[in-house]
Parts: structure tokens; sequence; C-alpha cells
């Protein structure tokens, strides 16, 4: 269940990419993205607007089954790219996803990566895309990427059921291997007011992942900023450093995060 409106995610396909937009202006888009290897700055940013066409043309068309997507995908003709050229791309792209995304409405019956869910679950996913790119290209250029605490809260909770899928388990077996009795994990954001609950309690010692947001003890747990613990769930920054308490099995916490990226 999101914390944001169907309309706040189609907003902030628009807000998320114009503050990546003013994060480029002048800067050098062949820096290496570290957390894309293999990609510098402007490879990702058009990664990041073609996929955002991509799902444009999906909804629009009512698509039944993935369209073509090796525009976005084979990136080794855009090493040099101009922000000044980018920037009004990327805007255009993320206006007219979001402008399609009103028009079809949450429920369109739509393809979605996850059998069964509908233009809702597009919204959401392609909201928080954008902001994980904009992370990446913001610290890949070496300044800071902070993110409203809304909108960091449901893509840490997104990012959860997404990992909880049963279905991950078939397309991915080994990840099977994460369970394990007393094998469980806390997050605990530190700069949220206790009413936002911005704790999340993941349950491996069962058949699936289970996860719930909850101040509970755990083998290891993991306390930090709100922004933070969001970009090491992405592994877009190192689960120690600077801000970080990890207390207890910090074996498990590696052993985790190791097998569960997914973006």
């Amino acid at each position: 269940m999101s914390l944001l409106s169907y309309d706040r995610h189609c907003a902030e396909i628009v807000a998320q990419t114009d503050l990546l937009r003013s994060r480029i202006e002048g800067a050098d888009l062949t820096v290496p993205v570290p957390s894309c290897p293999g990609w510098n700055v402007g490879q990702l940013l058009r990664h990041l607007g073609g996929g955002h066409r991509w799902i444009e043309e999906i909804v629009r068309t009512r698509a039944t089954r993935p369209l073509p997507d090796e525009s976005f995908r084979d990136l080794s003709a855009y090493t040099d790219e101009d922000p000044a050229v980018l920037g009004p791309w990327l805007a255009e792209g993320a206006a007219r996803l979001a402008d399609t995304l009103r028009a079809a409405g949450p429920g369109a019956p739509v393809w979605t990566p996850i059998p069964g869910e509908t233009s809702m679950f597009l919204a959401r996913r392609f909201a928080h895309e954008t902001v994980v790119h904009r992370a990446d290209a913001t610290l890949a250029l070496g300044k800071e990427f902070t993110v409203e605490e809304e909108v960091a809260l449901d893509a840490l909770d997104e990012w959860m059921e997404l990992g909880a899928l049963p279905q991950i388990l078939d397309v991915h077996p080994e990840k099977r291997a994460l369970f394990g009795p007393g094998r469980t994990l806390h997050l605990h954001a530190t700069d949220t007011a206790p009413e936002t609950k911005a704790e999340w309690l993941v349950d491996l010692t069962g058949e699936t992942v289970v996860w719930r947001r909850a101040h509970e003890k755990a083998t290891v747990a993991v306390r930090g900023p709100l922004t933070d613990l969001l970009l090491i769930v992405y592994r877009r920054r190192p689960a120690r450093g600077e801000g970080i308490q990890i207390f207890g099995d910090e074996g498990l916490l590696d052993f985790w995060l190791e097998r569960v990226g997914f973006g």
C-alpha cells in the first residue's frame, strides 16, 4: 500500500526529473557513475529518459507485453552528452509520461513487470526509479543528494514490497540462500519523528521474505538517516560510514545486501 497517491507519483516523476536537471547544468557528463558500472552520467540520463519514453508508450498504447527496449539499454552512442541538450530532453520525456499516466488513470490494464498490476504500479515504480537515478547522477557529480521524507518512506516501502514478492524466488532461486533460523534485520531511521514509524523489520526465518514497519529486536540493526537507509538498500552507498550505526551480526547484513538488490 503506497503512502503517496497516484497523482503524487505522477507529479514526482516530473519533480524528481527537474531536481536532476538542476544538478547537471554545466556539468561534465562524461564522469563515470560508480553505482552503474560501465556508464557515465550522460549515458545514465539517456537510460532514464529512454525508460520514461518506453513506459509512456506502453501506457498510451495499453500494451499487453513489453515493447522493445534496446534504445535505452545499449548506451554506446551516448558517451559525450551535452547537458544543454539533455536537460530539456529529460524534461520532455518526464512530462509526457506523467501526462499519459494521468490520462490513463490508476486502474488502466497494461503490461507491468509484475503480472496483474496496472498503471498504478508503473507510476509508483517510475517515480522511485527517477529518485534513485537522480541519486546516481548527483553522487557521481560529487554533489549532495537529498529527498523529501514522504517520498523516501514510500520508496523504501516499495523496495521492501518488491523484494518480498514470492515469484522472485522462482526467477532467482539462488535467493533462497537468504533464509535460515535467526535471520532478522531491523532498519531504523534516526532523523524522523516517532509518529512517522520509520522502522522496518525484515524476517528471513521462513520460506519467503516477510517485512513490516515495526520497532522490534533483530539479529542485526542498522540506524541512520532515512535517505542513507534508502541508499544502503539500493546499494548506492556502503552500509558502513559516517552517520550509520550497526548493532549485532554484521555478517548477516552483508549477506542480505549482497543478495537483495534489484535496481
